[in-house]
C-alpha cells in the first residue's frame, strides 16, 4: 500500500503477532472491567445486608454463608478461659492484638467467637494487656465474618499458647473441645470495656481493576502504534 509517497508493507507475521498481542491485550481489559462490576456488585451486596434488620444467632448449628457480614445478636455467656490474642494486628500505626473470647450461646451446647475488639501492647511485650473479664449472661451485637484470620507467615504458627498469629477455627476447636460456631462476630457494642471496635470497612477494589483495565487497553493502543511505525516507509523516488 502507497500513499503520498510512503509505504505500507508488513509481512504476514508482524500481521498475526500484532493482531494476537491486540486481542490478548483487549481481553484482559475487558476480563478487568467484569471483576470490578462483579466487586461493585458484591459491595452493594453487602450494604444491603449491612441495613437489615438484626438477625438473632439461634441455639442450633447454622452456616457460615448463611449470615456473612449480617448484623446479628446472640446471648449467652463468655468463656474467658479460653480466650486468644491475635497478635500483629495495628491501629493508626500502633501495635496491638485483637481479643478473641468464645460465648457460650444461653440454652445451647453452641458457641461463637466474638471478636472483642482491639488493645495495644504493653512496653514489655511478654506481658500481655489486660481486658475486664465479663462475667454473666450478656447480649452481643455485631457483624458476621469469616472465622479464618492469616496473616502471611514463613513456616508453621506457634499456636500452643494464648497468642496466636493466625485464627484457625479448627485448631481452636481441638485445642479447647468446645462446638463453635462456624462464624465469627465483630462486636460493636457502644460499651466497648476498653476495647477499640473501629472495624475496617470493606471496600469494592474496584477502581483497581479499571486502572488495570486501562493499562490492558494502552497496551493495545501502542502495540498498534508500535506495528504502523516499524512498517511504513518512505518510498524511493525515481531517478529522472
Amino acid at each position: 500500500m502507497t500513499f503520498k509517497g510512503y509505504q505500507f508493507k508488513p509481512k504476514l507475521w508482524a500481521w498475526i503477532v500484532t493482531a494476537g498481542l491486540v486481542v490478548v491485550f483487549l481481553e484482559l481489559g475487558k476480563w478487568q472491567l467484569s471483576r470490578a462490576a462483579e466487586r461493585n456488585e458484591r459491595l452493594a451486596q453487602l450494604e444491603q445486608l449491612s441495613k437489615e434488620p438484626v438477625v438473632n444467632i439461634p441455639d442450633s448449628r447454622i452456616k457460615l454463608e448463611d449470615f456473612l457480614y449480617r448484623q446479628v445478636e446472640v446471648r449467652g455467656r463468655y468463656r474467658s478461659e479460653f480466650t486468644i490474642y491475635l497478635d500483629n494486628k495495628t491501629y493508626k500505626g500502633r501495635a496491638g492484638y485483637h481479643v478473641l473470647t468464645p460465648l457460650q450461646i444461653s440454652n445451647s451446647k453452641w458457641h461463637v467467637m466474638i471478636n472483642r475488639g482491639w488493645v495495644p501492647t504493653e512496653y514489655d511485650r511478654s506481658e500481655l494487656p489486660r481486658v475486664p473479664v465479663i462475667t454473666g449472661e450478656v447480649i452481643i451485637t455485631g457483624t458476621v465474618v469469616s472465622p479464618e484470620l492469616k496473616i502471611l507467615e514463613l513456616g508453621e504458627p506457634d499456636n500452643s499458647g494464648i497468642v496466636w498469629a493466625n485464627f484457625n477455627l479448627e485448631h481452636f476447636q481441638q485445642q479447647t473441645n468446645l462446638a463453635m460456631q462456624p462464624i465469627m462476630i465483630q462486636q460493636d457494642d457502644e460499651v466497648s470495656n476498653g476495647l477499640v471496635r473501629d472495624w475496617y470497612k470493606p471496600e469494592s477494589g474496584a477502581s483497581r481493576n479499571i486502572g488495570y483495565a486501562i493499562q490492558w487497553f494502552a497496551f493495545a493502543i501502542t502495540t498498534i502504534i508500535i506495528f504502523l511505525v516499524l512498517n511504513v516507509r518512505r518510498g524511493n523516488k525515481k531517478i529522472q
